[in-house]
């Protein structure tokens, strides 16, 4: 089961890959043909629920509900004027809309204009819109599920077939042979880049549908394919040799997203529970909806690597109940992506606990922000959420200054009851005292730990202590953790000065922005990496949340995430002495405590014959070449495998299997396994047409992160620029017959590519700039290699929202799904700015509330509750909560654009939000400008700019 629909303002509400969202994507497009097509233009009908009419805040320049936002996408092709004659826009891809929708939320790509035919609606001009194969079209009103021909319908399938007795008897349907592929994939839809630009709604579109061959599946399960909120395809159909995919230009990786939320009971997956796993004996691939029974149903044929298997003789059975069960209802034969619980020879030892070692900076700068105060009263108020349903969490606590303070906690039966400090200063090698005291189990020393946290930031309140021994600290944490496994957790204001891994202050403002520059952003200290690599191999994770206001080396502390499974967390010029920042801390902290991480990981992706996993890239340790090691997996990060093409492929459909075997918070063996299928091509149009360029995106963004740690920041821009200019070169030579007349040729799939490598190119991580300080640059850096697929796009694209003049049921519930709907997003480019609007600028790590200079004294009213703009404060701050219905609605869509959930991730992090006036403080002004991936800025192009760029380069 899946979380329902997220409206989106009027576009298509877009969960990735949600249950019910295409079920029939084996056989069509998005639309289904029996529903009436949108009319274009046509409003929702809202309740109005007695609520007073809108107020137009735009001084009188709109008329209400026909403001900036009236056409959907709220801006016209080249920044041009509303009420200009507008250029023609074929829909996203043609591909008809999901039929799920009011008929407003319907026009996504085009401004405003009813979907033309490409070539100007000419008669015998292709139709817009994705044409499914005449044979396999569904009758009407029955879409069809994947790997079933529609007509028959299940009906049809179990009349007509053999039956196999399996159990008891039991009447099963034998699997139809799959039918050779029927006519073309995804068409193609050539645009051309410069007249029909791209639109920031076509970015939350569905990737290009995976178009199967009838009866791939053995079962009619919607869910018998992967939805793309787990594993993404850079290409969604595959080329069948090396040559073709090298001709392309494209590259061929797989988007991993194993978990879709920090909590199980937010996205549950089915869980295979009697311990009966059937795996191929050569491949050692897992049972999946794609395999072929033979022999009465008695054998089974690897999809992978064509070995016939034998079923397991309890395949059919139900040990507990002592009766044979319908096989066709089997999780593994109708989900793609399962959970099985494994048995005993899963496990090289007992599954171990869930472990938490804490090491806190207790120095002056960690003491005087409010750290050490903030993060023990956080744990404190969190205890009840961190995961112990087996009551066998662990969790102990080292405090770091220029010496390590051990605490020995006792049990609550202890009489004595008081927790000991042990002072340790010999730093070289440091002893472990006590150690079954230091790590202590959370069931039975709760009140002991409690008192702890309360009365540990006294201990340390007077501390003048500069020195912090945090390489020190590591080791002595690895060394009590190491027979276990488990997480450090560090949470550090300072520069490790003293000890192991001692770092020194090297920003040097001279050097920001040249190409040296890149000595800054790697590890000053080998004993980072060599240290992490460890770690891994004990099963020891780390996390850092870093806080600084002076230089920190991010560059050489993310190290130790990087090759552990972790992540880091920046907080620049964090002080508890501001609510927003302790807020956010504290919330953000709680949320990590209380994700249900598994423990002592590793993750595989098979594949069949001919293809093979060529590159992994992610926050993890490579143990072998095709085995990534996690100590703990996190919830909230996505991973990227390139697959090489070997042989041909002979076979119509391919499928990769990734697998994460692993072990739940409380103690349980688990492998969570997850297959996709898709058709293969012998024809480059299909494999164009099929490009995801999200997908893609994700891919250059890991490879570009590579390449500015090994090379430098100018190496990757031009990879980045070298790469789409090679693209449009291929497409235009290969399928564009080579002529551009002066404008830019692509498929329609790919529109937002050119935009998106530009907001790659102008990421704070990437960006060419002497003003980015190298802390911040290499935190960005750890962002763009490891955030899920949704939250990277909004951070390499982020999402503008006009708030003065948003439609009437913009930031209220939707009310088939109550959630809230969410103004239509608008590019990123100045011309959006009207000097009397209001704005929301998000990239998922920062929100921005624009105000303009104009703004109406009404508006600032209603929002702020302030008289006019002077009064307004600048900065980090929040929108008060005031009694009437616009104030109201503006906080909905400012939380909603936080809604992780409902994009199918997890993510702990709560954006600051920054007040900004175009009239007020510069810097801030300025800051939320380079959000502004469409205009010129610092000393990046705008996009009108980097276009003719390209279409000089590929002309």
């Amino acid at each position: 089961m899946s979380a329902p629909n997220d409206g989106y303002g009027q576009y298509p509400p877009q969960q990735y890959g949600e249950q019910g969202q295409y079920p029939d994507q084996a056989v069509q497009g998005y639309g289904n043909p029996s529903s009436p097509p949108p009319q274009p233009g046509a409003q929702p009908a809202v309740p109005d629920h007695g609520r007073k009419k809108k107020r137009a805040y735009a001084a009188g320049a709109f008329e209400v509900a026909a403001g900036g936002n009236a056409a959907v996408g709220g801006q016209l092709p080249g920044g041009g004027q509303f009420g200009a004659p507008q250029p023609a826009v074929p829909a996203y891809g043609g591909y008809p809309q999901q039929d799920a929708q009011p008929a407003a939320f319907a026009q996504p790509a085009a401004y405003g204009v009813p979907p033309q035919p490409y070539g100007g609606g000419q008669p015998g001009a292709a139709p817009v819109g994705y044409q499914p194969p005449e044979p396999y079209y569904p009758s009407a009103g029955a879409p069809a599920a994947a790997g079933v021909t529609p007509a028959a319908g299940v009906a049809g399938i179990t009349s007509g077939l053999t039956s196999m007795h399996l159990g008891a008897g039991a009447q099963q349907p034998q699997q139809l042979p799959p039918q050779p592929r029927p006519g073309p994939l995804n068409q193609l839809y050539p645009t051309d880049l410069i007249n029909q630009p791209f639109n920031v709604s076509e970015l939350d579109l569905p990737p290009p549908p995976i178009i199967l061959p009838p009866n791939s599946s053995v079962t009619p399960s919607p869910d018998a394919n992967c939805a793309p909120k787990y594993v993404r395809s850079t290409l969604n159909a595959v080329p069948t040799t090396h040559s073709l995919l090298k001709k392309s230009k494209l590259p061929f990786a797989l988007v991993i997203q194993p978990y879709a939320a920090l909590h199980d009971l937010d996205d549950p997956v089915p869980i295979v529970q009697d311990q009966v796993i059937s795996r191929c004996r050569r491949c050692r691939s897992y049972i999946n909806p794609f395999v072929t029974f033979l022999d009465h149903g008695h054998r089974w044929r690897c999809n992978m690597c064509n070995l016939t298997n034998d079923v397991p003789q309890a395949f059919d059975w139900d040990a507990a109940a002592q009766k044979s069960v319908d096989r066709w209802q089997r999780h593994e034969l109708n989900h793609a992506v399962v959970e099985f619980v494994a048995p005993q020879e899963y496990m090289v030892r007992p599954p171990q606990p869930l472990v938490y070692l804490f090491l806190f900076d207790v120095s002056y700068a960690a003491v005087s922000t409010g750290l050490l105060a903030t993060s023990a009263r956080t744990i404190l108020d969190s205890l009840n959420r961190i995961p112990n349903a087996d009551r066998r969490t662990r969790l102990g606590f080292i405090a770091v200054d220029s010496s390590l303070h051990y605490f020995a906690i006792p049990k609550d039966t202890d009489e004595s009851g008081e927790t000991s400090m042990l002072v340790v200063s010999d730093l070289d090698e440091p002893f472990l005292p006590v150690p079954q005291e230091l790590l202590v189990p959370l069931t039975e020393c709760r009140t002991s730990i409690e008192n702890f946290l309360t009365k540990l930031p006294e201990m340390f309140l007077n501390n003048q202590n500069n020195g912090s021994c945090m390489g020190s600290a590591l080791r002595a944490g690895h060394k009590l953790i190491s027979p276990l496994g488990g997480k450090i957790v560090v949470l550090s204001a300072s520069l490790p000065n003293v000890g192991y891994g001692k770092l020194e202050m090297r920003e040097d403002k001279k050097l920001l922005g040249t190409s040296k520059e890149n000595a800054l952003l790697q590890t000053a200290s080998s004993f980072y990496k060599s240290f992490a690599v460890e770690c891994s191999k004990n099963q020891v994770s780390i996390d850092m949340f870093l806080f600084s206001s002076q230089y920190q080396d991010v560059a050489s502390l993310s190290n130790l995430p990087r090759y552990t499974g972790g992540q880091t967390w920046f907080y620049p010029g964090w002080n508890a002495g501001r609510p927003e920042d302790a807020i956010k801390f504290a919330s953000e902290f709680s949320d990590y405590l209380s994700s249900e991480i598994g423990l002592e990981a590793v993750l595989r992706v098979r594949a069949t014959t001919g293809l093979r996993m060529s590159t992994f890239y992610g926050n993890f340790f490579n143990r072998s070449s095709d085995l990534c090691a996690f100590p703990a997996f996190p919830r909230d990060q996505c991973y990227v495998v390139e697959v090489a093409i070997d042989e041909n492929l002979t076979k119509n459909i391919v499928c990769m299997q990734t697998a994460v075997l692993h072990t739940t918070c409380n103690g349980e063996r688990r492998i969570r396994v997850m297959t996709l299928a898709l058709p293969t091509t012998t024809n480059l149009a299909d494999v164009y047409a099929s490009a995801d360029q999200c997908a893609i995106t994700t891919y250059f963004s890991h490879k570009a992160v590579e390449r500015a740690l090994s090379n430098g920041l100018e190496s990757a821009r031009d990879l980045l620029q070298s790469k789409i200019t090679e693209l449009l070169q291929t497409f235009r030579k290969e399928l564009g017959g080579g002529s551009m007349g002066g404008g830019l040729q692509f498929p329609a799939n790919l529109r937002g590519l050119p935009a998106l490598f530009l907001g790659l190119i102008k990421n704070v991580g990437l960006r060419k700039s002497a003003q980015i300080p190298s802390d911040l640059r290499s935190a960005a850096l750890c962002q763009l290699s490891t955030l899920p697929l949704p939250l990277l796009m909004q951070y390499i694209y982020p999402h503008l929202y006009s708030l003065h003049d948003m439609p009437d049921n913009a930031g209220t519930p939707d009310p088939e799904t109550s959630h809230i709907i969410l103004p239509p997003p608008r590019n990123l480019v100045s011309l959006s700015l009207e000097s009397y609007g209001f704005y929301l600028l998000d990239d998922g790590q920062t929100q921005f509330l624009w105000i303009g200079r104009d703004a109406v004294p009404q508006l600032l009213a209603d929002v702020f509750g302030v008289a006019d703009r002077t009064q307004l404060h600048v900065g980090k701050g929040s929108v008060p909560e005031l009694d009437n219905d616009f104030n109201e609605r503006v906080r909905a869509v400012i939380q909603k654009s936080r809604d992780y959930k409902s994009r199918g991730v997890g993510s702990i992090i709560v954006p600051h939000l920054y007040i900004v006036r175009e009239d007020g403080e510069p810097s801030l002004k300025l800051w939320a400008q380079t959000l502004l991936v469409e205009d010129r800025a610092d000393q990046g192009m705008s996009l009108a700019q980097w276009m003719s760029t390209l279409r000089e380069k590929v002309s």
